[in-house]
């Protein structure tokens, strides 16, 4: 049976690094897996009012919906200000309500930070492995995944580097070990 992992990218720009990894990432997927692109920029802030029969909005059933169909998730984030987007954040609030009613719990996780910049977005890489712990999410330790200095690994064409795709090829190998083995140990 096809797993399907949830594929959740911070950045909401058309054309950021943050998604051409995601689209690397979700081709390098091995048999038996299958990358499942998860929207977020149009759910609106997290607000307690809103979570009551009748005033949900359409955009949280949704993802939350989407959610409880896949298996594992892989957040691909920038750094903001050290710390995770903010459409990212919303989205764990979202997906962890109304109380007691969390899609999260239990789905095997990675996270890869992915910046321009030389520390590779270790602050929003930790911020989020944070939030992760609270919401049962078993998140892969290593090999870490901080991906920087990004401008200089993909050309005009949209191409990442050899050495970085095979570093990827590492990552997700290292995830399906993980996610096998977190399922023989809950079976």
């Amino acid at each position: 049976m096809t797993k399907k992992i949830g594929f959740i990218v911070g950045s909401l720009r058309k054309d950021s690094f943050n998604k051409i990894v995601a689209k690397k990432f979700a081709e390098l997927l091995p048999e038996g897996f299958e990358a499942e692109f998860i929207e977020i920029g149009d759910l609106p802030l997290y607000n307690e009012d809103l979570d009551a029969e009748g005033n949900v909005p359409a955009a949280w059933t949704r993802f939350r919906n989407e959610m409880k169909k896949v298996d594992g998730v892989f957040f691909f984030t920038p750094e903001y200000n050290r710390s995770v987007p903010a459409a990212l954040k919303n989205a764990l609030d979202v997906g962890s309500r109304p109380y007691g009613e969390s899609i999260w719990g239990g789905k095997p996780g990675l996270v890869v930070s992915v910046s321009p910049g030389a520390i590779a977005g270790f602050g929003a890489n930790h911020h989020l492995r944070q939030s992760l712990v609270f919401l049962d999410v078993p998140t892969l330790q290593q090999p870490e995944a901080y991906i920087g200095g990004i401008a200089n690994l993909i050309d005009e064409n949209g191409n990442i580097d050899q050495g970085t795709v095979d570093f990827f090829k590492v990552i997700i190998e290292k995830y399906v070990t993980f996610f096998n083995n977190l399922a023989a140990f809950e079976a």
